[in-house]
């Protein structure tokens, strides 16, 4: 295994770590072919970088929302403090939150240990994060200690972000510090991952199960450390023993078979089929770490077909690592057809109609909207040369936005979780009455597209989500000037 050396991971071509450049291309075309929307992706074998990309608009300085993949960094964090003595994971949670505890407590909560925590062997029944979320004075570890335990700890698996959230609060009990703050040294800075920021509860404790953002090279790296079993620069950062324990099976999760949520769980890791283990979130956030290749596959997605986007890495990436560390034969025509392949990678935006005789009747008219599930109580859209601006008003406030004329013009928001995030739109007609918004806020899994239909004073606009099931219209009528 080769260790790498700097804070900067270093590049190679494919065919020099045992990849065949081909490969990796059969990899792009199944992801395109089965209609996975990844958004990056860099695949590191023998601790170097050996494929590398971003689709459009999405890129490599732009930090992506893990959403649970931010369990593996919290796990790791317990880690860090078991190693210096902080902490147990043999320790029961009660002891950390006496006046938090309920007045009775029940034996299965007395037994309930930072371990069963970590393994999402906690004896709840269901996940307790809506108990969280509903907690009236925000103390969320109140309510995860208050919600029932059903069974006896470790002996029942449940996907539980409330676990994962404990962790957090404990090491901040323990340490004095967030989640975040406590990783700065110990993992963030020795790996060079800068500029990471991570949510938090009403009561300013990170939320450990999900609201970490780094960038794509960031997740890179963390997988590289636990491919290395804790090495990083010649350093130990964190015990072989503890990547062992966390990475290996430590409750069932399933009968196994062809999924890979089903192979076991160990300390806010999954195991995969194929001797693999790996961190996930959401829509599509992975890092999967595969001990037999040696290598370290980051990507970030917005697909809900989390096992199409597994199953294309083990249909074509992983049976073409061989054990053998010997570089293949110079592929100079594969490697310039891959290299230019990963350049031209983008999202595409609709390039259907690029203009329509109906904008200047359309233009800067305020169109007012009838009640909605999205609060959004008028709209209007003005058009000049390349560009479109809607505003959107939704009740107290209003939010602009600048679109691309078939391209992406990049911007920020407030629009998505009333706080500043970055996206690109763009625009295109469908039909002479039918106008298409996309957008794209590329820190997170999120796109969403607009049709508009406009019938005299009238408009129907409908909206959908990449991800999101929910699909909504709403109408709207010329507001009548006073």
């Amino acid at each position: 295994m080769m260790e790498r050396t700097s804070l900067h991971v270093p590049r190679s071509l494919p065919e020099e770590q045992g990849i065949p450049s081909a490969a990796l291309i059969e990899f792009l075309n199944a992801v395109q072919e089965r209609n996975l929307e990844l958004h990056s992706l860099m695949l590191l074998r023998h601790g170097q970088v050996v494929a590398e990309g971003w689709w459009k608009p999405y890129a490599s300085d732009i930090p992506h929302m893990l959403f649970s993949l931010s369990k593996s960094f919290t796990s790791t964090a317990i880690g860090f403090a078991a190693s210096e003595g902080k902490l147990s994971v043999d320790d029961t949670v009660v002891s950390f939150f006496p006046d938090d505890a309920p007045e009775e407590i029940e034996p299965n909560l007395s037994a309930m240990c930072i371990r069963h925590l970590l393994m999402m062997g906690t004896g709840n029944d269901k996940d307790t994060t809506s108990s969280l979320h509903k907690s009236e004075d925000g103390n969320w570890a109140k309510a995860f200690l208050q919600a029932p335990v059903e069974h006896v700890p470790g002996t029942h698996f449940v996907y539980n972000s409330g676990a994962t959230y404990m962790l957090s609060a404990i090491l901040q009990k323990v340490t004095g510090q967030t989640l975040l703050d406590y990783l700065q040294p110990r993992l963030f800075e020795p790996l060079g991952i800068e500029g990471a920021t991570w949510e938090s509860c009403p009561r300013g404790i990170n939320v450990g199960g999900w609201g970490l953002s780094i960038t794509t090279e960031d997740i890179a790296k963390f997988g590289q450390l636990y491919l290395q079993k804790g090495m990083w620069n010649g350093k130990r950062l964190l015990p072989e023993a503890w990547i062992e324990e966390a990475t290996s099976k430590q409750i069932s999760n399933g009968d196994g078979g062809d999924s890979d949520w089903a192979q076991g769980y160990g300390y806010q890791f999954w195991r995969c089929r194929h001797g693999v283990y790996r961190g996930d979130g959401a829509f599509g956030q992975f890092c999967i770490v595969m001990p037999e290749q040696d290598a370290v596959l980051a990507m970030t997605s917005g697909t809900n077909d989390m096992q199409g986007v597994l199953n294309a890495v083990w249909d074509h990436l992983l049976p073409a690592m061989k054990p053998s560390p010997l570089s293949l034969s110079p592929d100079q025509d594969s490697q310039a057809k891959l290299e230019a392949r990963l350049k031209a990678l983008t999202i595409d935006h609709p390039r259907q109609q690029p203009d329509c005789s109906l904008e200047a009747a359309i233009s800067g008219k305020e169109y007012e909207l009838e009640d909605n599930d999205q609060h959004w109580t008028s709209f209007s859209v003005s058009f000049e040369d390349n560009r479109a601006v809607v505003v959107l008003s939704k009740q107290e406030n209003e939010y602009t936005i600048n679109l691309g004329r078939c391209d992406w013009v990049e911007g920020t928001t407030r629009l998505l979780q009333d706080e500043d995030k970055r996206v690109a739109s763009s625009f295109t007609w469908l039909q002479e009455d039918t106008l298409q918004l996309t957008l794209r806020f590329i820190e997170t899994p999120f796109g969403y597209t607009s049709r508009i239909l406009f019938e005299g004073d009238t408009i129907v606009l409908n909206q959908n989500s990449n991800v999101l099931s929910d699909l909504t219209e709403i109408r709207g009528r010329v507001t009548e000037l006073a």
